[in-house]
């Protein structure tokens, strides 16, 4: 029998029979969450904050940096005043555009001027374009003391219950806790096991309110040292406020900051946490060092790196998405962060600018839009 004829042979005989089930189809590829940190100080004269961080990005070199809603008043005097549900609507529908999933808002008292933004967000009529977390201090979390403590669960559910609060791992409200180390005292929490008493109520609350129990992730400097830190607080996964690294003054190339992200990464998996991918936005804390502020002892870190190009910071992001896809079992959360939205005068931010606009995220947007 000649090859066309056979061919036809196998093809009548198996219509004979019922149709063969299709192979089995790859499971898709998971799509992590991509959010960013924000740190809403910029509300001018209302606090301490505001006028200090428009004086560090007062002097003129520093102004390629200035946010959209800032203005130049001279030479080297600026206003960054984002504390309007005006600014706060526009600022949701760059990062929506973008494809960004969530902001992880750096928390503080209720009534404080760093908790404007948050609150703006909160009665913006847009924000079911974007979902939320909160970034736990452990200097604010202990504020108040224990006495104060349970006033600040009942905030806190209530933010966990908001249809737009971030859930992950099975529908648990996504939390990052910062520098928890520094929640423990002399007086109200002599340990981190009165922390992990403190959190535990905070657990208790949320499930009992049908909120879910939270995901908490400890953000570190050290994955290795720091891991106890989690371990006795009920953390159960790993990440940063920002990537670690540089002694360097003289700016290095993003590229090193880049690589740095990747072994931060890698360091966290291996204490055999969960981990949530740190990325950087950049890191060039110059204007602050040249003008330190109140909350800081001294200059600080003077370590440097040069702005990304919008391309580097896409390149950095399909990193993180990458490395979360081939490390299923070290990142259950499904999530990343960044460095930041808006932190300005640090050098990390993604936010649209006076002199670059949107670049920055229209880059990011080309990674994200590609997500299934």
């Amino acid at each position: 029998m000649k090859p066309a004829c056979l061919l036809t042979a196998f093809l009548l005989a198996g219509a004979l029979f019922a149709q063969e089930a299709p192979p089995a189809k790859e499971p898709p590829v998971r799509t992590p969450l991509f959010g960013a940190i924000r740190w809403d100080a910029w509300f001018g004269p209302k606090g301490m904050p505001g006028k200090a961080v428009e004086k560090s990005l007062g002097p003129r070199k520093w102004h390629d940096r200035l946010p959209f809603y800032a203005k130049v008043v001279s030479g080297d005097a600026v206003e960054v005043r984002g504390d309007t549900q005006e600014v706060m609507d526009r600022e949701i529908e760059y990062a929506a555009a973008a494809g960004l999933d969530y902001w992880a808002f750096v928390t503080y008292a209720e009534g404080d001027a760093m908790s404007e933004g948050l609150a703006l967000y909160l009665a913006s009529a847009k924000k079911a374009r974007i979902k939320f977390c909160l970034n736990l201090q452990g200097g604010h979390m202990a504020k108040g003391g224990a006495a104060g403590w349970a006033e600040q669960v009942k905030r806190y559910v209530g933010y966990f219950k908001d249809p737009q609060y971030v859930k992950v791992a099975g529908g648990r409200p996504l939390v990052y806790l910062f520098m928890i180390e520094h929640m423990v005292n002399k007086k109200d929490y002599a340990s981190l096991a009165d922390v992990r008493k403190a959190l535990d109520a905070l657990r208790q609350a949320s499930k009992d309110a049908g909120a879910g129990d939270p995901y908490l992730v400890l953000q570190v400097w050290n994955p290795g040292q720091e891991k106890a830190h989690a371990l006795a607080v009920g953390a159960e996964a790993l990440s940063a406020y920002a990537v670690p690294g540089g002694t360097e003054p003289k700016p290095a190339p993003f590229e090193n900051l880049r690589k740095q992200a990747g072994g931060f990464w890698i360091a966290c998996e291996q204490t055999g946490l969960q981990v949530v991918p740190i990325t950087a936005a950049g890191w060039d804390r110059r204007p602050r060092v040249e003008n330190p502020v109140p909350w800081e002892n001294g200059p600080g870190s003077a370590a440097a790196f040069e702005a990304p190009t919008p391309e580097e910071l896409a390149a950095h992001l399909q990193d993180a998405i990458g490395w979360v896809q081939s490390h299923p079992k070290a990142t259950a959360p499904q999530a990343i962060l960044m460095y930041a939205w808006n932190e300005v005068d640090e050098g990390g931010y993604i936010l649209p600018t006076l002199k670059e606009g949107t670049a920055r995220l229209d880059a990011l947007k080309k990674v994200l839009g590609k997500r299934k």
